[in-house]
């Protein structure tokens, strides 16, 4: 239990561990079970059934009344804590034993990870990913559940990844993930910081708290690590303030160790300059120019060459469900983008509202999501309003929420000048339809908040739905 603080152990600790389990249904005999106190469930609570299967070690924050002979029962302070360092030991610190870049802040993590992974994935097989899309190395591609999964998860895939050969890691951190403890005990050799805005604050509650929580992540890296900022968000100095590892920088409209500058846009890709050097991207907007910017940067630190490395960015295609576009038959540009917060909504807005020459109609489907942070629902509906000719307001993932009351939030930031322009379909495939209906050729029609996903949550169950191949589905018919 290195580096955990311990309050009290009852029994031998001479055992061997088998295995590890914060879910109570899944132990076995010789097995450890880790006691967490969740945000809906206490994992104390099933400490009789983890024995009665057969665990020998308990880690717990409060101990039962009576304990079982036999079994080890750990005191912790933080049984989150405990569990992360526990994760780490029992798969032998994978993360000291390859490179272990973490991508932080609000929009571009996954585009990120996802591009770096396929960037050191070009020729042979290096890498791995762990991301909001999927967790991926080799041969093998997981379901991701979590932006961040929980330590046990990510030291069994670093582990398996070590096994396989696999020399890099990118990886997605997540302001809940470092909140949880679910990243402490591990060791990044670099993290990035891309930006920070509105988001999950009915979790965090403040701003200023949702900022420190991402800042921990720097806060750790030691002084052989790097540290990647972008320097035209004013958090970014936040971020490295008492840092110990090198701190390099990246921006667009800033003085930085890494630059780039948009020449030309197109629905088709743009053409970047990056330190004086121009390359051609099936990428674009001013975000993408960030994305590219950072997985360029994040090369140059790990020692790799700049042109070799300028030409590999040329190659890559944009992330699935991050301004993923197709063009149907009648000339529409249909794009799908998982833009899920005000920053990231205005972002694509603006991209899109660049390329176009204004004679065509920009019309937009958007939803926001139910359970979560209820502040962001009028900005992103007066986003959305303001920068589209037509906008369709519609359902997202409503889990347990009123779809209509969610939207009815969405109206309460519109601009009266804007009401004409919206409309209110609750279904997101009836919406879509519409949009499609509402279109002429040359029209641009953006698909919002969803992205990658293939599934809606409504009242506890993911029911099938896939934003790009609805939308396919519904245009080039």
């Amino acid at each position: 239990m290195y580096k955990v603080a311990i309050e009290g152990i009852s029994g031998s600790t001479d055992i061997d561990v088998t295995y590890i389990s914060i879910d109570s249904r899944t132990i076995k005999s010789g097995n450890m079970y880790v006691a967490i106190k969740g945000t809906q469930v206490d994992g104390h609570r099933f400490i009789d059934q983890a024995i009665s299967l057969g665990a020998q070690s308990i880690i717990c924050e409060d101990l039962p009344e009576t304990l079982t002979p036999g079994v080890i029962f750990i005191q912790v302070c933080d049984a989150r804590e405990a569990l992360a360092w526990a994760a780490s030991n029992f798969y032998n610190n994978p993360s000291n034993q390859l490179q272990l870049i973490g991508i932080t802040g609000t929009n571009g993590k996954t585009s990120i990870a996802k591009l770096l992974f396929d960037l050191f994935n070009l020729n042979q097989s290096i890498a791995g990913l762990i991301s909001t899309v999927a967790i991926q190395y080799g041969d093998h591609q997981f379901t991701a559940t979590h932006t961040t999964p929980n330590p046990l998860t990510i030291n069994k895939h670093l582990s398996d990844m070590l096994t396989q050969g696999i020399q890099y890691c990118f990886m997605e951190v997540s302001s809940h993930g470092i909140h949880q403890k679910r990243i402490t005990g591990l060791e990044f050799k670099g993290a990035i910081f891309t930006n920070l805005t509105h988001d999950h604050l009915d979790y965090h509650e403040t701003f200023k708290a949702y900022r420190d929580t991402k800042k921990i992540i720097f806060d750790a890296l030691p002084n052989t690590a790097f540290a990647l900022v972008n320097a035209d968000d004013k958090n970014a100095k936040v971020m490295v303030q008492n840092c110990k590892a090198k701190t390099h920088s990246y921006a667009l409209h800033q003085n930085a160790d890494y630059s780039a500058k948009v020449l030309e846009s197109q629905f088709k890709g743009m053409l970047l300059k990056i330190n004086q050097n121009e390359i051609w991207t099936q990428m674009l907007g001013e975000f993408n120019a960030y994305n590219i910017l950072a997985v360029f940067a994040t090369t140059q630190l790990i020692g790799h060459d700049e042109l070799e490395s300028l030409k590999s960015i040329s190659q890559l295609k944009s992330v699935p469900g991050r301004f993923q576009t197709f063009e149907t038959p009648d000339k529409i540009t249909v794009v799908v983008d998982y833009a899920h917060t005000p920053d990231a909504l205005k972002n694509v807005l603006i991209t899109i509202n660049k390329i176009r020459t204004q004679n065509e109609s920009l019309i937009t489907v958007v939803g926001c999501g139910g359970n979560r942070d209820q502040e962001k629902r009028p900005m992103m509906g007066g986003i959305a309003a303001e920068l589209s000719t037509k906008v369709l307001f519609t359902s997202d993932n409503p889990r347990d929420e009123d779809p209509d009351s969610i939207i009815k939030q969405m109206f309460e930031g519109v601009d009266p000048v804007d009401f004409k322009k919206t409309i209110s379909i609750t279904l997101r495939k009836e919406a879509i339809k519409v949009a499609c209906q509402l279109s002429q050729p040359g029209d641009v029609v953006l698909i919002a908040g969803k992205g990658h996903e293939n599934y809606q949550e409504v009242k506890g169950e993911k029911l099938p739905f896939d934003d790009y191949k609805i939308a396919q589905e519904i245009f080039t018919k």
